[in-house]
């Protein structure tokens, strides 16, 4: 399935590495329970003291290190037996996660344009554009149910990475019989044959999904950097006959290699890539909330792998998001730290943020909003033991806010995925809290 979104290649990592819970000091064997990693500590006759050898990790012999760095609790975590009121909680941890993720003003709603209508797959299908203030005009389809008129819950389908830039929307919905090949395998391998947001509008949603920041219609065209991309060479590539298969993997293998380029100047910005996401996916909820057929106070949002990072920011950062399901992105940040950050996008980084909050901490932010997270037993991209670790830092904080049921998480065997078994679970939920 999705290799990394973005993630350069590696030898030796399957093309599923994505964007395809956590050891606390004490439980690292080769680590003083209260004491820095990594110092050699001398005696009077400068005798230095047997090296205790760290953790194998990506970084080297520098990874315990850099554990020891972070807090067990992080500053503004609602763990913190010290904060006891759910609100004043928000608030604080609230204002620092927007403060580290800068996302770029979202601005007023612009205007959309309805590109097309037509019926298929039992749904009414509209293809949509709009102008964000900067980059090509965003492309994304709208699909209800076929005839529907009253207000009905929506739902904002987040697409995945999959290190699959040239694609966006297109990998998670179906608009007809002459569906790329590219996507039809992307919807085999990724989703077990199905377009996830078409079967979830079938069950009586309005669902937007939306091509966001470098993918699809928003990608970086070869024509955008030409003669100032560096190593980058673009003198040989174009962006005509950009439907060709080996132009599309062409277009894919360039576009990773891109990935630190764009972080870089995103940070130089004083933005994240998070951020971004935030507010184009903010401005297509807002863009979901104000049509007529859309109950916005029903409203949830979900997706897997990138689209689980984005379900991660949005929800836990937007609280118009009534019920959210997280699939295949959900760890920690020692995770990242010692084993995984090798595997995924740099567009899952916001700097500075795990001083103040866990991983799935930002999720937690929207306590006691119903969440569910998904997880693969054998998902390449994480440790299964961060995994549940995460998994049970969402549960203390649902527990502690008096929310326990609104909390849900579930595993499955495989790779990452999103299959009809999951799909089965995550729709569920969504029915039981937004129908």
């Amino acid at each position: 399935m999705e290799q990394t979104p973005g993630t350069p290649p590696f030898s030796g990592i399957s093309r599923r590495v994505f964007v395809k819970s956590s050891i606390s000091l004490a439980s690292i064997p080769f680590l003083p329970a209260k004491q820095p990693a990594l110092f050699l500590i001398h005696s009077k006759q400068e005798k230095p003291a047997t090296f205790m050898a760290p953790e194998k990790s990506i970084i080297g012999n520098y990874g315990s290190w850099a554990v020891s760095l972070m807090k067990e609790v992080p500053a503004l975590s609602f763990r913190d037996p010290a904060r006891k009121d759910v609100e004043s909680w928000r608030k604080d941890a609230m204002q620092k996660a927007v403060e580290c993720i800068s996302a770029p003003p979202r601005g007023s709603v612009p205007a959309v344009k309805v590109e097309r209508r037509y019926t298929y797959d039992g749904l009414d299908i509209e293809e949509l554009s709009w102008q964000l203030p900067y980059g090509r005009a965003t492309r994304a389809v709208l699909l209800k149910p076929q005839g529907a008129a009253r207000p009905l819950p929506g739902i904002l389908a987040l697409h995945d990475h999959a290190a699959k830039k040239y694609f966006g929307f297109r990998k998670i919905v179906k608009t007809g019989d002459d569906q790329h090949p590219l996507l039809k395998e992307h919807q085999e391998t990724d989703y077990d044959g199905k377009a996830w947001a078409n079967e979830v509008a079938k069950r009586g949603y309005v669902v937007l999904v939306h091509d966001t920041f470098a993918f699809g219609s928003r990608r970086v065209f070869y024509e955008d950097v030409t003669g100032l991309s560096g190593d980058l060479d673009t003198s040989k590539k174009t962006d005509e006959n950009a439907e060709d298969h080996a132009q599309i993997e062409a277009y894919n293998a360039w576009a990773s290699e891109h990935e630190h380029v764009m972080s870089k100047s995103l940070f130089s910005a004083g933005t994240t890539w998070p951020g971004v996401f935030l507010t184009e996916d903010q401005v297509a909820l807002d863009i979901l909330s104000k049509r007529p057929e859309v109950d916005p106070e029903r409203l949830g949002c979900g997706g897997l792998s990138g689209g689980g990072l984005r379900t991660v920011y949005l929800a836990g950062l937007d609280n118009r998001v009534k019920c959210a399901v997280c699939v295949g992105f959900m760890t920690t940040w020692e995770d990242l730290i010692l084993y995984k950050s090798f595997t995924h996008t740099w567009m899952t980084y916001t700097p500075l943020l795990p001083k103040y909050l866990e991983f799935p901490e930002i999720l937690g932010l929207r306590v006691p909003l119903p969440t569910m997270v998904l997880n693969n037993n054998q998902d390449e991209l994480y440790s299964l033991k961060e995994m549940k670790r995460a998994d049970g830092i969402l549960k203390d904080v649902y527990k502690k806010a008096g929310a326990a049921d609104q909390y849900q998480t579930r595993y499955y065997d495989g790779p990452h995925k999103f299959d009809q078994a999951m799909q089965k679970d995550a729709f569920a939920w969504f029915d039981q809290w937004l129908h």
